[in-house]
């Protein structure tokens, strides 16, 4: 919510430009001088300061001075008579974002209001940009039905403000499920902040999420939002939510409940609007019976439970994830490519520890080392191609062992760049002994 401090003497000026500016759902504190506006800014944060700039005890002039001090983001609007225009153009100076001339008109007041708060949103999402800039945008990708199960909870969740938890194990997806919620929720064309937790140290966490005041700490010569403030009327993704500091899981459950905090070194109380995604690839529960997470702050964070499936339980998935992988990377090297038969059996024989995130890296590196437009099983790490990829060779034991010698010896070299005399010790061989097998697999 917009939250306005109206400074003005006059109360039937005061009360008049009050009853306009509520009309628009608009939060307003009114104060008779500068001394109780001084008074109402130690105690929260506005968007817009609104001041005459001759009151008794402190004018607009000063009262300009400790918004500048104490909140320099805040804009203010100077209401000045025809005969101050010049000290209200000195205002303007000092940094007041507009003044306007006594008497006027109500609309006048609002169309500068609204213009105000409409370059401060730009700025919000401005702050925001590279670092949503950097990462680039993908969807959720599969039809299997465990990605269709995730769809179905999405749909029905994205719309509302609930707080959503997302679990899974490292390379499932779950950034993309939180952008793809942002993106179907009301709240779209507001801000989408990310704050890694496990990326921080412990020491400047409180710092990221809630910002600092002017001199909070050693370096602090400015006054900084948090990701908080970056993320009002918008989304905030907790990734790695399992790695927060213990003292800081009490303070995220209040802004949880009561949707307020405060900056480190700072004493004002702010309010925000922002919906909460958290993503973890821990188990929760597990560290709440271990004593290192807050069951209370779990019972908050767990409204609406996600789970993304690890690649293994969806292996069907993998040819489009493939083809979206390399559509990617050929638009990079300007080069088309595709997948062939024996490659995607020799993908979808192999279980994928780092899942989905795996996969794309493997796409890379095939894209980058394959010799033509289409993959094959040996544009891929020898390790992949396991016996289920092999040519049938039926059952006989010499055989099967004969082609697992051969990946053997090609995974050796392979790592040893071909040298051969590291590639028979690394087998435990002599080097004759791998030329004669190098020469009997027609490996030269």
């Amino acid at each position: 919510m917009v939250r306005i401090l109206l400074a003005e003497d006059d109360e039937i000026m005061r009360i008049s430009v009050s009853d306009r500016l509520k009309q628009f759902g608009w939060q307003v504190d009114e104060v008779k001088n500068g001394l109780d506006g001084v008074k109402m800014l130690e105690k929260r944060d506005y968007h817009l300061v609104i001041s005459d700039i001759r009151m008794p005890g402190m004018d607009g002039i000063k009262l300009l001075g400790k918004v500048k001090e104490s909140s320099p983001e805040t804009d203010i609007i100077i209401m000045t008579a025809y005969g101050s225009v010049s000290d209200a153009l000195d205002c303007m100076r000092r940094g007041a974002s507009d003044y306007i001339l006594k008497p006027f008109d109500l609309d006048d007041l609002i169309i500068r209001c609204n213009r105000l708060l409409d370059m401060q949103y730009v700025k919000a999402r401005c702050a925001t940009l590279e670092e949503n800039c950097r990462t680039k945008e993908r969807g959720l990708i599969g039809d299997s039905l465990p990605m269709q199960q995730v769809y179905s909870i999405i749909d029905q969740a994205a719309p509302t403000n609930a707080t959503i938890l997302i679990t899974g194990e490292s390379g499932t997806g779950k950034e993309l499920a939180a952008r793809a919620i942002h993106k179907a929720s009301l709240r779209k064309n507001k801000p989408f902040v990310s704050l890694n937790c496990a990326a921080i140290p412990e020491g400047l966490m409180e710092s990221e999420m809630f910002g600092h005041e002017r001199g909070a700490f050693t370096g602090a010569d400015k006054q900084r939002k948090g990701k908080f403030e970056l993320a009002d009327n918008g989304t905030l993704l907790l990734d790695e939510l399992g790695d927060l500091p213990g003292p800081l899981q009490a303070k995220l459950l209040r802004v949880l409940q009561e949707g307020e905090f405060e900056r480190v070194g700072g004493s004002k109380t702010i309010s925000v609007d922002v919906r909460v995604l958290a993503c973890t690839a821990k188990d929760l529960q597990k560290e709440v019976g271990e004593g290192r997470f807050r069951q209370d702050l779990l019972f908050r964070l767990k409204v609406i439970p996600i789970t993304m499936p690890p690649l293994r339980e969806h292996k069907e998935d993998i040819y489009e994830l493939c083809l979206h992988f390399l559509k990617e990377f050929g638009t990079l090297h300007n080069e088309p490519f595709s997948l062939s038969r024996e490659a995607l059996d020799c993908l979808k024989s192999y279980s994928f520890p780092g899942n989905a995130r795996e996969l794309r890296n493997l796409m890379e590196r095939a894209s980058v080392l394959s010799s033509g437009p289409v993959i094959f099983p040996n544009d891929l790490p020898t390790e992949l191609c396991s016996l289920n990829s092999c040519p049938d060779v039926g059952f006989k034991l010499a055989d099967n062992i004969a082609v697992a010698e051969q990946i053997c010896l090609k995974k050796a070299l392979k790592q040893c760049n071909g040298n051969r005399t590291k590639s028979a010790n690394l087998l435990g061989i002599s080097r004759k002994n791998l030329w004669e097998k190098m020469k009997m697999y027609c490996l030269e």
